[in-house]
């Protein structure tokens, strides 16, 4: 394969095969747990056409194929990837602003933390995940949640076009007018289609240089007055895009070693003055502690937890995830669920870094969205929730992990009678049905179905909560 592929790629591409370091840095990932098997060499493309090649040296043989960036993708149906090829795109990561000024050239290869430094520097700003460590259009192949959203929407509402190398080794623009079916699905489901080596995205003058955020730690005793107000803050999904929070049941050894803690962080894009009619009513609650800071953007992730170098960012652990989205908080399954996450900890004191995490992001920009125009199925969500059973890999914890995150997010769906479970499909486990994925009306589902059969016949995209099985 050295000489077969390698002769056909760039001189500025790389081959790892196993023993090598940049074997073990292409492959290692932030989830261990039903993580891709025996990949037999890592390809680092140093150009587009790279890929291409790849994908086309993969088919000739008939071997697997598999697109990374930086190794945050969670499902267990990635185990399904055996003895083939892994396409680490990391590399392609360049980032140009356009003579518009509205607009970037960004290589797939970008992360998080690099967009938003850069952008930053020039004065820009952009929909981008919130955790600084994870890749940007991994995150926006599956719709792209993130803590701009409430002024622009979701990453995949940002792409203007996209450079995507198909499950034959061809390469094709996608946009509005160019393959504008495949664009559609790109956005939302965009993982079934094709690798996306580069892509124009929108831009803006950043509204404010500053950030206000004060994290709050209260004890149990307050869950339910804290989820009345924040019910109340974020309105059934009308607050302020200025405004989001963050609500964790966690572990927190300093404070409490005989009970979680709950953790509220309040984020107000804006002044301290202009944030203080929200985070009130929060002080009045009696917190155990709190901190508070005015912060330029870029250092929002790092100042509250979710920057690359952060331990929600790190490696080497198994991250049992169960999403579900909701409208509202059902402030008795919001304290089931606290009851639950406290006994099993107790009991599995090697599971006490796993965590019940609630997203409360505005969702102006995400609603503004005409909800056909995209395959992101859940614009109807207010709240994004992740059950997240985190520990070092050790298989005599899997079933339990697996049996407190999943009997959680049953939890907290019994408390919304009437709504169907939706899943957000970047943070899905992998068992969950298609159209909780991808959306309940049957339109959605033929219309990716018919995408698949277009443009992957043969099902070569087809580890990452497939859309045809």
């Amino acid at each position: 394969m050295q000489k077969d592929l390698g002769s056909q790629l760039s001189r500025t591409a790389s081959l790892y095969f196993p023993g090598s370091s940049g074997f073990d840095n292409g492959t290692s990932r932030w989830n261990a747990y039903g993580e891709p098997k025996n990949i037999s060499v890592v390809v680092e493309p140093g150009v587009d056409e790279d890929v291409a090649v790849t994908v086309k040296y993969a088919n000739t043989f008939n071997l697997p194929f598999l697109a990374v960036n930086r190794g945050h993708g969670s499902t267990e149906t990635l185990a399904r990837f055996q003895n083939g090829i892994e396409i680490h795109i990391n590399v392609l990561n360049s980032i140009s602003i356009n003579s518009d000024g509205n607009s970037a050239l960004i290589g797939g290869g970008i992360y998080n933390d690099e967009i938003i430094e850069y952008l930053w520097d020039h004065g820009k700003a952009s929909s981008t995940g919130s955790c600084g460590c994870v890749g940007m259009m991994g995150a926006g192949l599956g719709g792209g949640h993130g803590r701009y959203q409430g002024f622009y929407g979701l990453i995949a509402d940002n792409i203007i076009d996209a450079n995507v190398v198909l499950a034959n080794g061809s390469q094709v623009n996608v946009s509005e007018t160019s393959h504008p079916d495949l664009f559609w699905g790109l956005r939302g489901a965009g993982h079934n289609y094709g690798v996306v080596t580069r892509f124009n995205y929108k831009i803006y003058d950043y509204p404010v240089a500053d950030w206000f955020y004060v994290s709050f730690i209260f004890n149990q005793e307050k869950l339910e007055q804290i989820f009345e107000q924040v019910n109340a803050m974020m309105g059934n999904g009308t607050q302020p895009k200025e405004l989001m929070n963050f609500v964790f049941y966690a572990w927190d050894a300093p404070t409490s070693t005989t009970e979680p803690v709950i953790k509220v962080t309040i984020y107000y894009i804006g002044t301290q003055d202009q944030a203080a009619r929200y985070v009130t009513p929060y002080h009045a609650l009696g917190p155990i502690s709190f901190q508070e800071d005015t912060v330029p953007y870029p250092d929002v992730a790092s100042s509250t937890g979710t920057g690359t170098d952060d331990f929600f960012c790190a490696f080497g652990y198994n991250r049992i995830q169960f999403p579900i989205g909701l409208e509202v908080y059902n402030i008795t399954s919001n304290r089931a669920a606290y009851e639950y996450y406290a006994q099993v900890t107790r009991d599995n004191p090697a599971l006490n870094s796993s965590l019940v995490l609630f997203e409360g992001y505005s969702v102006e920009g995400v609603k503004a969205v005409n909800a056909a125009s995209t395959a992101y199925p859940h614009r109807t969500d207010n709240i994004l929730v992740a059950i997240l059973g985190t520990y070092r890999p050790n298989p005599s914890l899997d079933d339990t992990a697996i049996a407190w995150s999943k009997g959680t997010r049953d939890m907290l769906y019994a408390g919304e009678p009437g709504r169907e479970l939706t899943v957000y499909v970047n943070y899905a486990f992998g068992n969950e049905s298609l159209e909780s994925m991808y959306g309940y009306e049957p339109w959605r589902l033929d219309k990716l179905r018919s995408l698949k059969t277009m443009y992957d016949p043969n099902g070569r995209f087809g580890y990452y909560n497939p859309i045809t099985q």
